[in-house]
């Protein structure tokens, strides 16, 4: 017994050993339970389900400007050996991260909110530090040693995740949790690499400090994730500052570059926050101008849209509704798939119509370890596509939700609201301002309102009583 569990050890000691990698930036030895094969597949089993998740911003000159920066900087990096690949994201959030095997993302978000092209530069040597340092496969590793798991940040709760996003494993990897010593290893990286490239990295500590403010504007919540295990954003400020001046002190790097205004005129245009084409909730009603249909959302509930589908969840997750394009080329195909595709077992089923529309409604359970799971569907033909709204609770609580769910599915419609119909979108438009004043009178002679005024200077990195000169490109929001 003693030699079986003597054997078993040095096994598992062999096995770790075996597992323990070089780290291209500090040379010492990581446990990574993957070769650097497995990572890059990762990757690009990962990337598509990211796209199809958030969808590219359709921006060539940007989407050309993130991949030149980005090939420029990983050329330089610890990881050179390996192919990047860098992207922006339709997505209003403010973000950007890194998954493993050179995949880089930024969204539309974080974008509109950069000032000039040496804070971009700086996050994305972060992120790109990230996949140098191997920090997403370590982080992969360590929760696969916990049994943590992969956990996509979603609003559902797990056992009725599978229910939600299709892409759930590979998206969870948007959502490794990276430890503060590797947020300071990515952004020392950020440093070196961006003034190695002959941006100025002095700008993005700046940027830092516009994130925290948007977080105070959110009321402290976790926004970004960018943000969320980061050290203090203060002691960042200063300890980025000093790093900037002892690799431009290393490197007797003088004339670095800024390129506020190159940076302006590239977003000039860029959509603000939420693009109305995909889709948007007013008063607890979701409208979908291009594919013109409407349903209510129930009082109070959470909500999150995707190009692959609009999710609610009930507060304390008891209970969610999904909205997706049912597959099937009529109503009785797409029902057989949806059962056959999720596991669950007919109930029973009837043809109805949903305002005029033809429509199959079918309630179907799934049996799970912790008891039944409880679905109740409505597929809508309209508009040349079959739509399936899902509700899904736990048996015990169907009859509890029954009419919740029926009540969204049932008032499904054609959106006729020309108001709605053509809402834009707000997008940033870079202004020059015409004498010296104040950001904030600048803004105004604009047209912000006042309520905005906050908001727009932190779009703008900076304070309202701030001056500004003639001559001067600033950000303001316009429809």
């Amino acid at each position: 017994m003693k030699r079986i569990q003597i054997t078993a050890l040095l096994t598992g000691v062999l096995l770790l050993f075996n597992s323990c990698s070089t780290n291209p930036v500090t040379g010492k030895k990581d446990v990574i339970l993957m070769s650097e094969g497995q990572e890059l597949a990762l990757g690009q089993e990962a990337d598509p389900q990211i796209v199809a998740q958030f969808g590219l911003y359709d921006n060539p000159a940007m989407q050309r400007f993130i991949s030149e920066k980005g090939q420029q900087m990983a050329a330089i990096s610890h990881r050179s050996n390996i192919k990047y690949n860098f992207k922006i994201l339709d997505s209003p959030v403010i973000n950007a991260f890194a998954v493993p095997g050179g995949y880089v993302y930024f969204t539309r978000g974080i974008m509109a909110h950069f000032n000039n092209e040496a804070q971009f530069a700086g996050v994305l040597g972060h992120e790109i530090g990230h996949i140098a340092a191997r920090h997403s496969a370590q982080q992969q590793s360590k929760q696969v040693l916990s049994q943590v798991g992969l956990i996509a940040g979603m609003i559902l709760v797990p056992e009725l995740a599978q229910f939600g996003n299709e892409a759930m494993q590979g998206l969870g990897l948007l959502f490794l949790k990276f430890g503060r010593d590797d947020e300071r290893q990515s952004d020392e990286l950020g440093v070196e690499y961006s003034t190695k490239i002959g941006y100025d990295a002095n700008q993005m500590a700046d940027f830092f400090l516009t994130l925290q403010r948007e977080q105070q504007k959110a009321g402290g919540q976790a926004i970004p994730e960018f943000m969320s295990t980061h050290p203090d954003p203060g002691n960042r400020y200063t300890t980025v500052h000093e790093l900037a001046a002892q690799w431009q002190q290393k490197l007797n790097a003088t004339n670095l570059k800024v390129g506020r205004d190159s940076y302006l005129r590239l977003i000039d245009g860029i959509i603000y926050g939420e693009d109305p084409k995909q889709g948007f909730v007013e008063n607890f009603v979701f409208y979908h101008p291009e594919l013109k249909f409407q349903f209510p959302i129930p009082n109070g509930w959470k909500y999150l849209n995707s190009p692959q589908a609009f999710q609610m969840a009930h507060p304390e997750g008891k209970a969610i509704i999904n909205l997706t394009l049912a597959p099937g080329t009529s109503l009785e195909d797409a029902a057989r798939q949806t059962l056959e595709g999720y596991k669950l077992t007919l109930v029973e089923s009837k043809n109805t119509t949903v305002n005029g529309n033809n429509a199959l409604a079918i309630v179907a359970d799934q049996k799970q370890e912790q008891g039944t799971i409880r679905t109740l569907t409505y597929f809508i033909q309209y508009g040349g596509n079959i739509y399936s709204i899902m509700g899904i609770t736990s048996g015990n609580d169907f009859n509890n939700y029954f009419n919740t769910f029926s009540g969204t599915m049932t008032n499904f419609r054609q959106l006729t609201d020309q108001s709605k119909l053509n809402k834009q979108p707000e997008r940033v438009r870079i202004k020059t301002v015409g004498q010296n004043t104040t950001l904030a009178q600048a803004l105004q002679s604009n047209g912000t309102p006042s309520a905005r005024l906050e908001e727009l200077a932190i779009l703008n990195g900076m304070q309202l009583t701030d001056r500004v000169e003639k001559g001067m490109l600033i950000k303001v929001v316009t429809q």
